[in-house]
């Protein structure tokens, strides 16, 4: 009984490291591969290791909700939707861009899901004006 009470904690805690750093490994995979294919480097290995279907995308969203994440994570998850949903328009509908204007405007996303990464983990982890430190 204790061992199995053990096994569900650990596979709790093991649940919950996997949904905080999955989004922002697959995060990078996409980055790398928007980076490496501007170079003219092909890589076929980020997409297998990075690729995300949107069911899964949902799940993990979903999930950053159940277990209280702050927008930090999310804001990983909504890179990779906005980057998964320009790909599917261009692969079904296609977007009149070639492809250097089309890597330009994944760079550009890039850019602008960092910033606000980065302001959103500033805003998450700042310590309030005065606090003591201990």
């Amino acid at each position: 009984m204790a061992k199995e009470e053990s096994l569900r904690k650990s596979s709790h805690k093991l649940l919950l490291v996997v949904l905080k750093f999955i989004p922002m490994v697959t995060a990078l995979c996409y980055m790398l591969n928007v980076l490496f294919a501007y170079l003219g480097i092909e890589l076929p290995v980020l997409s297998q290791l990075g690729g995300m279907s949107l069911f899964t995308w949902l799940f993990i969203w979903i999930a950053t909700y159940v277990f209280r994440f702050c927008i930090y994570h999310r804001m990983f998850l909504y890179y990779i939707l906005v980057n998964d949903l320009l790909n599917i328009v261009d692969y079904y509908v296609g977007i009149p861009l070639s492809t250097t204007r089309l890597l330009m405007l994944h760079l550009v996303i890039i850019c602008v899901f960092m910033f606000l990464i980065l302001y959103t983990y500033v805003k998450c982890n700042k310590k309030v004006a005065g606090e003591d430190t201990q």
